[in-house]
C-alpha cells in the first residue's frame, strides 16, 4: 500500500527562478540530503542514485508526466534494484505570492520495495513527511543562498 505526503514552503524569489533551480534535477544533492546524483537520460527520463543504508547505493529511473513551466511537475519513477522496486509518484506545484515569494507544494506517494532491500530503504525513510520537510527547507535555504549571490539588477 502506498503512503501520501504534502508538504509546502515558501521561498523569497520569484515563480520563474524557483521552478528554474527545481527543475533543473542536477541541483538535488544540493538540497536533498541522501541523494547522491541525478543524471538525465532522455528528455522526460532521469536516472536517480540515493545513498542507502550499509553502503548500498539505490537507484531508479524516473520519468516526468507533468512539465507546465512556473507551474507544475509530475513524475513516476519505478526501481532497478533486483530485489524490489522503489514506486514513487507525485507532482511539485509552484504558486506565485506577492513580495516575489514562491509556495513550493510536494505531494507524493510512494511504495517502499519488499525485501532486504526495502527494509533497509524503510530505515532511511524512517519518517517520509520529515525527510520531504527537510529536503524543502534545504531547498529554501539553498535558492534563497543562490538568488543571493546574483547580481542585482
Amino acid at each position: 500500500m502506498a503512503d501520501q505526503i504534502t508538504k509546502s514552503i515558501i521561498v523569497k524569489g520569484n515563480v520563474s527562478d524557483v521552478f528554474g533551480l527545481w527543475s533543473d534535477f542536477s541541483n538535488f544533492p544540493n538540497f536533498m540530503k541522501y541523494i547522491k546524483s541525478v543524471t538525465r537520460t532522455g528528455n522526460l527520463t532521469s536516472r536517480w542514485q540515493m545513498e542507502g543504508p550499509l553502503g548500498k547505493d539505490v537507484e531508479w529511473e524516473a520519468e516526468m508526466t507533468t512539465f507546465e513551466p512556473n507551474k507544475r511537475i509530475g513524475w513516476n519513477t519505478k526501481g532497478r534494484n533486483g530485489d524490489g522496486d522503489v514506486t514513487t509518484s507525485g507532482q511539485v506545484t509552484f504558486t506565485e505570492l506577492p513580495q516575489r515569494e514562491t509556495q513550493v507544494t510536494v505531494i507524493m506517494q510512494y511504495k517502499p520495495p519488499a525485501g532486504a532491500l526495502g527494509e533497509a530503504v524503510a530505515k532511511v525513510f524512517s519518517n517520509p513527511e520529515e525527510r520531504v520537510m527537510e529536503d524543502l527547507q534545504n531547498f529554501k535555504k539553498y535558492a534563497e543562498g543562490y538568488f543571493e549571490r546574483l547580481p542585482k539588477d
